[in-house]
């Protein structure tokens, strides 16, 4: 009978993926950090999604797959820091938008630069062609919709 030896981390795609994503993670939080913009890598939930016009809490909670309570705290810490508010939506006078601040606007502008550093490195690890690749078979997971078996596996 042989031993089975459990795979080293990360060397399955899975694993190398998530790797990747919270390296670069690391890094965006680390070139906006140094820019002069303080925040945590949690922030990233709503700068990575929050619209021009703003977006209402439950709006960012639900892209983020996260409670709204959770979204709340993160909101709560990003106005305290001074790159968001909390506006009256002007299509319900119940509801709030969480908007950006002229801050809040160049703290995203200093995470854009950041990708784009980002993205030389890879052209120079890659090349231009194999950046080019790595996206397009990036993109052709990400629109493909895995069936729930696969997604959530039965016990």
């Amino acid at each position: 009978m042989t031993e089975q030896v459990p795979p080293k981390q990360g060397s399955n795609t899975v694993g190398m993926l998530g790797r990747a994503y919270s390296l670069l993670g690391f890094q965006i939080v680390d070139g906006v950090v140094g820019a002069g913009f303080p925040q945590k890598p949690s922030h990233s939930a709503v700068f990575a999604q929050i619209r021009p016009e703003g977006n209402r809490l439950t709006e960012l909670a639900k892209g983020a797959g996260m409670t709204p309570q959770a979204m709340g705290e993160l909101v709560d810490e990003l106005e305290e820091l001074g790159y968001v508010t909390r506006e009256p939506d002007p299509t319900d006078r119940r509801a709030k938008l969480i908007t950006l601040t002229k801050r809040g606007q160049e703290c995203i502008q200093a995470g854009m630069s950041t990708i784009q550093g980002i993205e030389s490195r890879i052209d120079e690890i890659l090349g231009t062609r194999g950046h080019a690749q790595l996206r397009s078979l990036l993109r052709k997971v990400l629109d493909a919709e895995l069936p729930a078996e696969v997604r959530t596996p039965r016990r």
